[in-house]
């Protein structure tokens, strides 16, 4: 009879994984955050303190250096480890050792003459101690090296550092009594020679890390003089869209509702027309300024309008509305279907042509009629207004006049928008009587998006 079993490996359970515990995770990131907040706060010390900083430097050194001069190069039996109490300790030594230590508390502010000073009480020393190849002192003047060489520029730093190692192993190889070749006089060659270079190395680190904050900073006050920037032109973009909105659509309701004042005892039909166009107009007014307004939501609500009012092809409702306030506008358009307009382009016209006819309509007097002829070529946009400037009121819409009841702005919005587009504009007054505003936009480079 078979029997059947069953794999060996059919009843064990995988050995689940090792999983830090959120405790554990948690106390590596305090134990790592205040690591950084105490180098932190000993960088901080460091920076405000350094003649304190300098003078432990100072003291640490003086402590090696009487170290170096009692311990012997190898313990005893023959290990490698120093011995200390190996060798006597002279007043010669410990003198020097004091004045060169003490001289580097000056470091930072005189590291020239702290180099000078400290390599001439090394040279002292080796003289003084002809017959003991010890020379400790030299490590006073190997920090003084490194801080020349940490606060010069390279070429400097290569000129002092060679003629320092030069110097001190020439004095130690002249005035000792072993061989040049002594293992004494190769350290202190070496260790000068690395000092001179870890002090251009941490020169160079500095001034990277300087340059790379500089920098920073500069992005960060470019950055902020854009967005002021940004925000002033859309302050002045959105202060135009009122003042086009607002002088457009109060000037006809003023004229409509002067009108109806004057007809309505003799004409009521006249005048509930002219309170007609009145309330039209003020809607019209309220629905402009609200899209305009809505502007200034915030960038994700779904709800913002992208433009703030409509291009040229609702210019008929605009020219309708000022005939039926009694101007007459005779509108010439380009024949036939044409391309989409660039949505800039498209709103700057719309609103050229409405500044221009509400300054006609508000100028130009009774009886005036206007013509509005736009031309579209391959490479520009052309917007013509003209009136025939026969109404009863003076024409004060000119560059530079001043309309009744005080100056505006409706010229100057007109040209900042043409001018952020690398447009022209031409105003002036007609041969034939009138004034004219002729208006050039350049249709390359523009977003395409509005209707003709």
């Amino acid at each position: 009879m078979t029997r059947l079993r069953a794999p060996a490996a059919a009843g064990r359970c995988p050995r689940p994984a090792t999983v830090p515990s959120p405790g554990a995770s948690r106390r590596d990131g305090d134990k790592a955050d205040g690591d950084a907040t105490r180098v932190a706060r000993l960088r901080q010390w460091h920076r405000t303190h350094r003649l304190a900083f300098d003078a432990a430097v100072a003291v640490v050194a003086f402590v090696a250096i009487l170290c170096g001069a009692v311990a012997g190069p190898h313990g005893s039996h023959g290990t490698h480890l120093p011995r200390f109490a190996a060798r006597e300790l002279t007043a010669t030594t410990v003198v020097l050792a004091a004045l060169a230590c003490g001289a580097l508390v000056l470091r930072r502010r005189l590291p020239r003459t702290v180099l000078a000073a400290t390599g001439a009480l090394t040279i002292v020393e080796l003289v003084a101690q002809s017959n003991d190849p010890r020379a400790p002192v030299a490590g006073a003047a190997v920090i003084a090296l490194f801080t020349v060489a940490s606060h010069t520029d390279r070429p400097t730093t290569w000129r002092i550092g060679a003629l320092t190692c030069v110097v001190l192993t020439a004095a130690a190889m002249f005035f000792g009594h072993r061989a040049w070749y002594a293992q004494e006089n190769l350290a202190i060659f070496a260790w000068t020679g690395m000092a001179a270079a870890a002090g251009d190395a941490v020169r160079s680190r500095r001034a990277y890390v300087d340059a790379i904050r500089e920098r920073a900073e500069r992005a960060e006050r470019t950055r902020e003089e854009e967005a002021r920037r940004q925000v002033a032109e859309e302050r002045l973009r959105i202060a135009r869209e009122l003042h086009d909105v607002v002088a457009h659509h109060i000037a006809l309701v003023n004229v409509q509702a002067g009108v109806a004042s004057h007809v309505m005892d003799n004409r009521p039909d006249q005048a509930k027309q002219a309170l007609a166009h009145v309330r039209e107009a003020s809607r019209s007014a309220l629905e402009e300024l609200r899209a305009t307004v809505g502007l200034l939501r915030q960038s994700d609500d779904p709800k913002a309008p992208t433009e703030p009012a409509p291009g040229l092809g609702v210019l008929d409702q605009l020219v309708d509305g000022f005939v039926r306030a009694g101007l007459p506008v005779a509108l010439e358009l380009p024949p036939g279907p044409q391309p989409a307009l660039p949505a800039s382009v498209d709103l700057t016209a719309y609103r050229v042509v409405q500044e221009a006819l509400t300054n006609v309509h508000k100028h130009a007097g009774d009886g005036a009629s206007a013509a509005v002829r736009i031309v579209r070529t391959e490479g520009a946009l052309t917007v013509t207004v003209q009136d025939d400037g026969r109404g009863a009121g003076a024409h004060a819409s000119g560059e530079g006049a001043v309309p009744e009841g005080g100056g505006g702005h409706g010229l100057i919005g007109m040209r900042e928008r043409v001018q952020a587009l690398r447009g022209t504009v031409v105003t002036g007054p007609r041969a034939a009587g009138g004034f004219q505003v002729r208006v050039t936009l350049p249709l390359g480079g523009a977003r395409t998006g509005g209707t003709t």
